[in-house]
C-alpha cells in the first residue's frame, strides 16, 4: 500500500517560487512512489512573529490595477492544477483532530516556513499537531542570519521535536544547531533544483504577448533604482529588450509560473535579487547578474549566498569593477557536476527519512 505525506508549505498564490517549489516537491515523492498532498493552511494574524502589518500593505497595494492583477490570478490559478490539494485544511490553527492519522509523514517546506519575519508564520509550520515520527523538514528556509531574541525559546521547543531535519541555507543549519545541540542537520537545495530542465520545460507556456525574441529578464522584489542604469546600458549595447515581471505596470505582470518558466528558459539575460530567478537561470543554462535585495531591514540574502558558493557562481554576483561582457561568458559545467551530488545527496535523506 502506498504511504501518504502530507505538505505543510507556504500558500502564497502570488509567488512564482513558492508555487513551483510546492509542485516541485510533490513531484519529487511522487516519484519516489508515494502519494502527496498539500495540506492548505490559512494563517491567523495571531501568531507569535513581528511585522504584521505586511499582508495588508500587500492588498492595498494590489487594488491598482485590477484588470492586470485579475489576469495574473487567472494565470496562477490555471498552473495551480498541477498541484495536488488535501479535503482538509487548517484554519487560523484550527483542524481535524484525527489529521495526524490521516498521514504516514508530515514534512515541512521548502519555502521560507521558518522566517521569523513572515507575519503568516506560526506554529502550525512547526507540525506541532503531528506525532515525532512523523515530522520531516525538506530544505525548509529561514531567510535570515539570525534570529529575533523573542522566538529563540519556542522555535527550540518545537525543533528538538522533529524525526528528521534539513535545511536550505548554512546559516539556518548553525541557528537550528545552536538552538537544539542536535548534529543530524542536513543542508539540502532548494526541491526546484531537483528537476531537470527538461522537467521543468514540460510545464513551460509561451505567454500570449508580443515581445521581442532577444530580451533581458528582470524580476527584482526589492528596489532596483541603482540596478535600472546597469540594465539599461546592458540591453542597449546588445540591443535587447527589458521585461520586468514583477512591475505592476508591465502587461508581463500578468505572466503565470508557467510563463515565468518559459521566459527564463530563453532570456538572453537574467538580472535579479530573487533566489528562484537565479536558480532557473542555473537550470536553463541562461547568463545571470545577482544583485543585493533593496529596500529591506533584514538581510535576505542568505539563501542566494548559499546557492552561489556551494556551485561556485559567485561571479555572477553583480560587481560594478566588472566588466559587462564577463558576465555573458559562463561555464556551469562545474557547477552541475556539483548539483548532481546534491541530488542523491536529497534522495539519500528522503529514503531515510521516509523510512
Amino acid at each position: 500500500m502506498e504511504k501518504k505525506i502530507g505538505v505543510i508549505t507556504i500558500n502564497d498564490f502570488n509567488n512564482y517560487g513558492n508555487r513551483l517549489q510546492c509542485y516541485a516537491v510533490q513531484h519529487y515523492l511522487e516519484g519516489m512512489g508515494y502519494i502527496v498532498e498539500n495540506i492548505y493552511n490559512e494563517y491567523s494574524n495571531n501568531c507569535f512573529i513581528v511585522n504584521k502589518g505586511k499582508k495588508f500593505i500587500r492588498q492595498l497595494i494590489n487594488c491598482t490595477n485590477r484588470k492586470k492583477i485579475g489576469i495574473r490570478k487567472d494565470n496562477f490559478c490555471e498552473f495551480n492544477k498541477w498541484i495536488k490539494f488535501s479535503e482538509e485544511r487548517i484554519i487560523n490553527g484550527g483542524f481535524n483532530e484525527n489529521l495526524n492519522k490521516k498521514y504516514d509523514y508530515f514534512i515541512t517546506g521548502s519555502d521560507q516556513v521558518w522566517n521569523p519575519y513572515d507575519s503568516g508564520r506560526s506554529e502550525i509550520d512547526f507540525l506541532t499537531f503531528a506525532s515525532k515520527e512523523k515530522k520531516i523538514s525538506f530544505a525548509a528556509s529561514m531567510g535570515v542570519e539570525k534570529l529575533p531574541d523573542h522566538v529563540k525559546e519556542k522555535y527550540k521547543q518545537y525543533l528538538e521535536n522533529y524525526k528528521n531535519i534539513s535545511v536550505r541555507e548554512e546559516t539556518a543549519k548553525k541557528i537550528v544547531e545552536d538552538l537544539t545541540n542536535r548534529k543530524d542537520i542536513e543542508v539540502l537545495v532548494d526541491p526546484t533544483m531537483l528537476l531537470t530542465a527538461e522537467d521543468w520545460g514540460k510545464i513551460s507556456q509561451k505567454p500570449n504577448i508580443d515581445y521581442h525574441t532577444k530580451y533581458i529578464l528582470t524580476y527584482f522584489l526589492g528596489g532596483d533604482k541603482e540596478k535600472a542604469n546597469v540594465i539599461n546600458n546592458i540591453a542597449i549595447k546588445f540591443s535587447c529588450e527589458i521585461i520586468d515581471v514583477y512591475d505592476k505596470n508591465s502587461i508581463f505582470y500578468t505572466c503565470g509560473p508557467q510563463h515565468f518558466l518559459y521566459l527564463e528558459k530563453n532570456a538572453f539575460l537574467v538580472c535579479t535579487d530573487s533566489f528562484h530567478s537565479v536558480v532557473f537561470a542555473f537550470l536553463f543554462n541562461r547568463p545571470f547578474i545577482v544583485f543585493n535585495r533593496e529596500n529591506t531591514n533584514i538581510n535576505m540574502n542568505s539563501r542566494i549566498e548559499t546557492f552561489l558558493s556551494k556551485f561556485g557562481l559567485q561571479q555572477s554576483r553583480y560587481n560594478a569593477s566588472r566588466n559587462l561582457d564577463d558576465y555573458l561568458n559562463w561555464d556551469y559545467s562545474e557547477g552541475y557536476k556539483i548539483l548532481a551530488k546534491e541530488r542523491e545527496k536529497v534522495r539519500q535523506f528522503l529514503v531515510h527519512a521516509l523510512s
